[in-house]
């Protein structure tokens, strides 16, 4: 039966740099599925985006611009930029909070849509294993057992089923299956959610126009979020969807937010609130569940080949030899394997099968697939396969840590000892605030002074309405 277990993840997964293998793969073309994307991207575009030089480039270009920026305005005593206290710049600040909520709305809805169609329910009949799976496994068709994953040993894409999953003629997984998050949404969201954390730099603009200072904490913020999203889509690793999905749901949020401060809506505390707990949710649960990977393996049902049944039927040793002697392509062999009726032979026309991977399998039972004899075992995988993917889980848990230390330390500041000052003085709501100030500061980095983070929060993106 199928089970899940707690295991160490092997050594060999923690190399730096970590191997390039294998390439990432683009999103279907849009129309060759029902749940394909509204728009085909170019491989090549898609794979020049995650050259890793290009985040390097812009997240340096973007710390030495904002430090600098910040001098600039230290010497003229902080003041607003002219273009600050401009119509222009206000309609400039709603534009972008507008379209960073509808496109942080766009993204969420996606990536639901692509949750809803690739995972699978722990209560269903493969169980807690099936679901593991369905989160570990990014590639190949639905199904315990059926994903295509990466094997490093053989630097090739190997079927965990060889008896009925196949791999395109260049050997790769299709770009057509269907069930799996990355075919089913994460390609496609994830790496223009990736481009996003580019354009989000404007946050900073607009506070050093307004004449404040950019804080390093939020210099941080940004140049570390765009490293940790390029390592999550361009080594396809398994966790990289939980910070597409909840951090695009914030976003949509925090950024209507902003919009409606901007036009100096009143907003309630209780809604804030809630804003700045789901932001520490994110926080804290987005990095245990990253980790978490690493330690994680199960046991799928896999098909192994025994041998070759002695009475295979004299129409498939026809079909084998008329389709070997006119030196006809391994596709069009798996045709007529097909049409022939032997699926199996079909199916293992491309199919690999690593000895090393069957250590600690299980007989389970026998079975015969057209000429080709199998035997059902259940084999122990890891949730994590290369260590480009390692690399990815363990970037962004270091780049959270240190937001994690500024959290507990703006904590007790904020809320512990602000509390035990104002006692007895009738302040009311003074521990919720401290709480959403404290939120605030660590996802945001904005500032840390509490009576200034919500000016941070919303003048200082947009908050200029009713002087013009």
């Amino acid at each position: 039966m199928a089970q899940v277990h707690a295991s160490l993840p092997s050594s060999s997964l923690f190399i730096f740099p970590p191997s390039n293998e294998p390439q990432t793969l683009p999103p279907p073309p849009a129309g060759s599925t029902l749940s394909a994307p509204p728009i085909s991207l170019p491989a090549s575009w898609y794979n020049d985006a995650l050259d890793v030089r290009v985040p390097i480039t812009i997240a340096v270009v973007y710390a030495v611009t904002v430090s600098a920026l910040n001098a600039y305005n230290r010497s003229r005593g902080n003041q607003p930029w002219a273009i600050s206290k401009t119509r222009g710049f206000f309609w400039f600040v709603v534009a972008h909070n507008v379209f960073l909520a509808v496109y942080s709305g766009w993204t969420f809805v996606g990536m639901f849509n692509a949750l809803q169609r690739s995972l699978v329910s722990p209560t269903g009949p493969t169980g807690l294993a099936g679901t593991v799976d369905s989160l570990c496994k990014l590639h190949g068709t639905s199904g315990l057992g059926n994903a295509i994953a990466y094997n490093t040993t053989l630097s090739g894409w190997i079927s965990e089923s060889p008896s009925s999953i196949l791999l395109s003629d260049a050997g790769t997984p299709f770009a057509t299956d269907l069930g799996r998050l990355w075919n089913e949404g994460l390609a496609f969201y994830g790496w223009f959610f990736y481009l996003s954390k580019f354009y989000e730099v404007l946050d900073t603009a607009i506070i050093l126009a307004k004449g404040k200072r950019s804080s390093t904490l939020q210099t941080y913020h940004h140049a570390g979020a765009m490293m940790c999203m390029w390592a999550g889509i361009r080594f396809m690793s398994p966790p990289i969807w939980m910070f597409v999905f909840v951090n695009s749901g914030i976003h949509a949020l925090m950024y209507t937010y902003y919009t409606l401060t901007a036009f100096a809506v009143p907003i309630p505390t209780s809604l804030k609130r809630s804003l700045t707990t789901m932001q520490i949710i994110q926080f804290l649960v987005g990095a245990s569940y990253a980790a978490l990977h690493s330690f994680v393996s199960y046991t799928i049902p896999v098909e192994v080949p025994v041998r070759i049944v002695p009475a295979a039927s004299s129409t498939v040793s026809a079909v084998a030899a008329s389709a070997t002697a006119a030196g006809i392509g391994s596709l069009v062999k798996k045709f007529l394997f097909r049409a022939a009726g032997e699926e199996g032979l079909a199916g293992n026309v491309e199919a690999t099968y690593s000895a090393d991977q069957a250590a600690h399998q299980k007989p389970f039972h026998h079975g015969i697939t057209g000429a080709q004899e199998f035997r059902t075992e259940y084999q122990t995988i890891p949730c994590i396969d290369t260590s480009g993917q390692t690399f990815a889980i363990w970037f962004n848990v270091l780049y959270l840590a240190p937001l994690t230390v500024l959290f507990m330390r703006f904590f007790v500041r904020s809320y512990l000892r602000r509390t035990s000052k104002t006692a007895g003085k009738g302040v009311v709501g003074t521990k919720h605030e401290a709480i959403e100030q404290a939120g605030k500061d660590a996802y945001k980095g904005i500032e840390r002074r509490v009576d200034r983070t919500t000016e941070m929060n919303g003048k200082a993106n947009g908050k200029v309405n009713g002087k013009h």
